[in-house]
């Protein structure tokens, strides 16, 4: 048998079926919650308004709803990004300095593909580049901070005004980090062998791929993360469902409210050791403000969940010391504080 006879047959992905698709999504979106309410007060005969009642509701109608977001989320996000590579944000970025720079980094940080594991080359090829170090800091933190996944699911959840302050927020804070590191003139703290790197630079321009190739690699990546993320999309809803349920609304409101001056902080400090994923807190999050929990609480829990994981800082190491972690943790931790108190006063 030939070998070409072996190979499986690739999925053509063009407009005609992304279309279909699209309309099947919608009406799956629309049939969740008549779905979830006959699981629960149908099928299983739970009483409405009981406590186990109100959770099953809420995670049957949550699972499907959020993986549904999370996937046509990131097949928008991925086909938009093909549009963007990492090599074009460092030419654009080159010979930027402080103010405008920081500005379009950290806006590039959210629409250039970007991952934990790729932070280290990109941190070495931004620095032999010449672009300063606080540049460098504004696109690095523009990316965790301001996190797609994230950002897709508050405006599945919450509407586009709480996505769009998280947004702003997000962006303010990669671009006051990266000022601040700049003036603070921390380039000793950068590992040595960073500044004897030299990275090849691309001399051959890459084909612009077709609509149908953007496609099918956006219904792969969305494949990819969203076999990645289910579990702990389904913990997060099963914890968010347990606060649902179960937990007094009163008493999470007087705990995470407004009038608690400490709640921010402690959202804050609870966030940076709990490593987690966008996809993982954003339904606890969810959860929390059905409750009552402050808007601003929950995104600063949120956001220094996904902004000062652990894995992160311990792949910056390869590049960076330990001072200069520790400034950065420091930064970004002070701006998600400020951030939370923020919208507490204003919401």
């Amino acid at each position: 048998m030939p070998e070409s006879a072996l190979k499986r047959p690739s999925l053509s992905i063009g407009w005609p079926l992304v279309l279909s698709a699209a309309a099947a999504w919608f009406l799956l979106y629309r049939l969740l919650q008549p779905f979830a309410d006959w699981l629960t007060y149908g099928l299983l005969n739970l009483p409405v308004g009981s406590h186990l009642g109100e959770s099953l509701a809420f995670f049957f109608y949550d699972v499907p709803k959020i993986i549904l977001l999370l996937s046509g989320m990131i097949f928008l996000i991925t086909v938009l990004r093909s549009f963007f590579t990492a090599e074009q944000a460092r030419a654009w970025l080159g010979g930027k300095r402080e103010g405008a720079g920081n500005i379009l980094a950290a806006l590039l940080g959210v629409v250039t593909p970007f991952c934990s594991c790729s932070a280290v080359p990109l941190f070495i090829g931004f620095v032999e580049s010449g672009i300063p170090l606080g540049v460098t800091f504004s696109f690095l933190t523009a990316t965790p901070v301001v996190n797609e996944v994230a950002l897709a699911m508050l405006f599945g959840l919450f509407g586009w005004k709480v996505a769009g302050l998280y947004l702003v927020s997000g962006l303010t804070i990669a671009v006051i980090a990266g000022v601040i590191i700049g003036r603070l003139r921390l380039e000793r703290y950068v590992e040595d062998f960073v500044w004897q790197v030299k990275v090849g630079q691309a001399t051959v321009e890459q084909e612009k791929p077709s609509w149908e190739e953007r496609f099918e690699t956006a219904w792969e990546s969305t494949k990819e993360i969203v076999g990645k993320v289910w579990l702990y999309v389904v913990a997060g809803i099963a914890i968010g469902a347990g606060i649902h349920g179960y937990v007094p609304a009163d008493a999470l409101a007087q705990a995470l409210g407004k009038n608690a001056w400490w709640s921010v902080p402690a959202g804050v400090l609870l966030g940076v050791p709990l490593y987690s994923n966008a996809a993982g807190v954003i339904p606890v999050v969810h959860a929390l403000m059905e409750k009552g929990a402050a808007l601003g609480t929950t995104l600063a829990f949120m956001m220094s969940v996904v902004a000062l994981s652990l894995p992160e800082m311990v792949i910056l190491r390869r590049v960076l010391k330990p001072q200069l972690i520790g400034v950065f943790v420091a930064i970004l931790a002070a701006a998600i504080v400020f951030t939370g108190y923020l919208f507490n006063m204003i919401l």
